[in-house]
């Protein structure tokens, strides 16, 4: 499975694309997760905000075309006690959400609180420690920069954490008659 995860943000969108990697292991079957590839997108700051909207979207459109995830993965949106930072952000989301279904890709969201769980097991973990996290379960020999980058590696491991879960509580399918 390839995952794209988005993390919008009005001076920085953070993506990163992970992917699952099969390997026998003593008790069966095992995950492992690799990263490939991440970064952040920064329209200049001098453009017009319909410029650096269109900058953004441009980008997210080449990068989703460019690694052909299964689904994308982003944050669902969280209440902000500062209604222009809130508005800010929603644009950006509203443009990440419109290049993904340019791109006809499934979408998942997930609460700020579910992906700090799980990538940290603690729901109120700070950024610092989320960093941390992702560059440990990804192997990465130190924290993805830009932090937004690492954010959205999480929003990733989460979504595919979460598919593990739900595909192992599944029943097995029985097998088709002769």
């Amino acid at each position: 499975m390839r995952v794209f995860g988005i993390d919008c943000g009005s001076e920085t969108t953070g993506y990163g694309v992970v992917e699952t990697l099969h390997s026998s292991g003593r008790a069966g079957h095992s995950h492992d997760l690799a990263s490939i590839a991440f970064g952040g997108i920064s329209p200049p700051k001098k453009l017009a905000l319909p410029a650096r909207l269109a900058f953004v979207h441009s980008r997210l459109e080449t990068l989703l075309a460019e690694h052909q995830p299964d689904i994308v993965a982003v944050e669902e949106v969280f209440y902000s006690v500062n209604a222009k930072s809130a508005l800010k952000l929603g644009h950006v989301r509203g443009i990440a959400l419109l290049a993904i279904a340019n791109a006809g890709l499934p979408l998942a969201e997930y609460a700020p609180l579910t992906i700090k769980s799980t990538v940290t097991g603690y729901g109120l973990a700070q950024k610092e420690q989320v960093q941390f996290m992702v560059a440990r379960l990804l192997n990465l020999p130190e924290p993805p920069q830009p932090a937004d980058a690492a954010d959205a590696l999480a929003i990733a491991i989460c979504h595919i954490r979460h598919a593990q879960t739900l595909a192992a509580q599944l029943p097995a399918r029985p097998a088709a008659p002769k």
